[in-house]
């Protein structure tokens, strides 16, 4: 693995051995995992899970993995996910309407009794800090935990492209897929590299009266490193998102250039909507000014496919921040998740 952190991968004379490395302190391990090709070669036996390529049935805890299944033409493999109601892929709609996938419910309450009942050779889930699995254990499948969301850089939650690809049995398909996407990201981010002008951005809107920004070693702030911009908190150490108050937030970024957004709402997010959240926002520069980008995630289809698409990511930002970059194979360019908030 080039970029991805919480997972390394070796070649093996029956498959691969995988070692999933817990995000929240690297010197742990959340389990060593067989791939296995060839039966016919002896498994490393310190493994926590076994796991013959190709699967013949998964169930997916994330759209993060089911659309990767998907671009690779290898959905059939996938036999159930959660948090059905959200999904936007037309493809994967017809699948759940037509019960070739089922919707298993939500994490906090997953249908144990269907998992079993589909007997899956794996359960890719969301790992998470307390180590909890919710009983998934009952369900025979193996357990991987799949951790590409907790990498910290766009190419490394990407790359976890390749996974699926061993997976699936489709390696090589997967692997051409993820070098054309480096490829594309590492030429976009170059041309950015030596902007003398960047323009200041922030990120995010209070919840439930505290306000969550990105840490200054976070994914998003990556992202508008790579695009040519002046992340306000790119010296925050944390690679997760820090609570502030909006007192805090205003006197840092009231004269930002730009502020980020996503809005998980069926109906548009616009600058009137936003007054009347709280009266904090008009007093940004950003707002006065009309700089607010903002993705509408269920349109879009965000969850579903942006991790496998930061070239695009990126050069939605680079849209933004520095139109002028575009040319060559980006001549035209129209973002695909990003768009200019509504006046």
């Amino acid at each position: 693995m080039r970029h991805a952190r919480n997972i390394s991968v070796y070649e093996k004379d029956y498959g691969y051995r995988m070692e999933v490395i817990c995000p929240w302190d690297t010197t742990l391990s959340l389990g060593s995992f067989a791939i296995v090709k060839d039966t016919t070669k002896a498994v490393d036996k310190d493994v926590k899970g076994v796991i013959n390529a190709p699967v013949k049935s998964v169930i997916s805890f994330s759209a993060t993995q089911w659309a990767v299944f998907l671009r690779l033409g290898e959905i059939d493999r996938v036999k159930g996910i959660l948090e059905g109601r959200f999904v936007s892929d037309s493809t994967m709609l017809s699948l759940l309407a037509q019960h070739k996938v089922y919707d298993i419910g939500t994490e906090a309450a997953a249908d144990i009794e269907r998992m079993i009942q589909l007997q899956p050779d794996a359960l890719l889930y969301s790992p998470y800090f307390d180590g909890n699995q919710g009983g998934l254990n009952v369900t025979g499948a193996v357990l991987f935990p799949f951790a590409d969301y907790m990498e910290n850089t766009p190419l490394g939650r990407a790359e976890w492209i390749r996974i699926i690809g061993i997976l699936a049995g489709c390696e090589d398909k997967a692997d051409a897929w993820f070098d054309d996407i480096e490829a594309r990201y590492n030429a976009l981010s170059t041309l950015c590299a030596e902007v003398e002008s960047r323009p200041t951005v922030f990120s995010d809107l209070a919840f439930n009266g505290q306000w969550y920004v990105a840490g200054g070693k976070s994914y998003i702030a990556q992202l508008f490193a790579d695009a040519g911009a002046d992340y306000i908190w790119k010296d925050n150490p944390s690679t997760a998102s820090v609570p502030m108050d909006a007192e805090s937030i205003l006197a840092k970024a009231q004269h930002a250039d730009f502020w980020r957004v996503n809005n998980s709402m069926p109906t548009p997010m616009t600058y009137a909507t936003l007054a009347k959240e709280s009266p904090v926002y008009p007093l940004f520069d950003a707002y006065k000014k009309h700089q607010i980008i903002v993705c509408d995630i269920m349109k879009t289809g965000y969850f579903e496919q942006s991790q496998c698409e930061p070239d695009l990511l990126l050069a939605d930002f680079i849209y933004f921040f520095h139109p002028e970059l575009l040319t060559g194979e980006w001549e035209g360019y129209q973002p695909k998740y990003y768009h200019l908030m509504e006046k």
